[in-house]
C-alpha cells in the first residue's frame, strides 16, 4: 500500500510540474512576477526574524532558502523572446542583452541559497546568510531591472 502512495503521489508531482511549465510557456511574465511574489515572501519571514519582530524559527529560515533555490532554478526559463513587453513588466531590455550574465546569476543566488539554508543554525547565522543571499537580489534587480517611476 506504501508504494501506491509512493507512485500516486509522484504522479501528482509530475503532472503538477508539466501544468506549471504550460503556464509559464503562455504567460511567463504572469509566472515569474508569482515567482518573484514567493520571493518576497521568504525574505520578508526572514527578515522579520532578523530585526527580532518575530523569534528565530530554523524551519521558517530553511523554508525560505528553498523557496530561493526553487525561485532561482525556474526563473531562468521564462524570459523568453516574447516576453520583452506586456504585462507590466519591469524586466529590463540588459536582460535579452546579456542573457548569460543573467542566468549565471540565478545559478549564484542557488547556490549561496543552498549554502545559507546548511548554514544557519541560529539567529546569528541567520543575519550572515540573509545578508549574502539577498545581495543577489539587489545585484540582479539594479541591473535587471526597470524602476517604476
Amino acid at each position: 500500500m506504501k508504494l501506491s502512495n509512493f507512485f500516486a503521489a509522484a504522479a501528482v508531482a509530475v503532472v503538477s510540474l508539466a501544468a506549471t511549465a504550460v503556464v509559464a510557456q503562455q504567460d511567463p511574465i504572469a509566472a515569474r512576477k508569482a515567482l518573484m511574489k514567493e520571493s518576497g515572501q521568504a525574505t520578508a519571514a526572514v527578515v522579520k526574524m532578523t530585526k527580532g519582530e518575530t523569534p528565530f524559527d530554523l524551519a521558517t529560515a530553511q523554508k525560505s532558502m528553498k523557496t530561493y533555490q526553487d525561485v532561482a532554478s525556474k526563473m531562468p526559463a521564462l524570459f523568453p523572446d516574447n516576453s520583452k513587453t506586456g504585462g507590466e513588466t519591469t524586466a529590463a531590455p540588459a536582460i535579452w542583452e546579456n542573457m548569460n550574465d543573467f542566468k549565471a546569476r540565478f545559478v549564484k543566488f542557488e547556490a549561496d541559497a543552498k549554502a545559507a539554508e546548511a548554514s544557519i543554525k541560529d539567529l546569528d547565522s541567520l543575519k550572515a546568510a540573509v545578508a549574502n543571499v539577498t545581495r543577489n537580489c539587489g545585484g540582479c534587480h539594479e541591473t535587471y531591472r526597470v524602476k517604476k517611476s
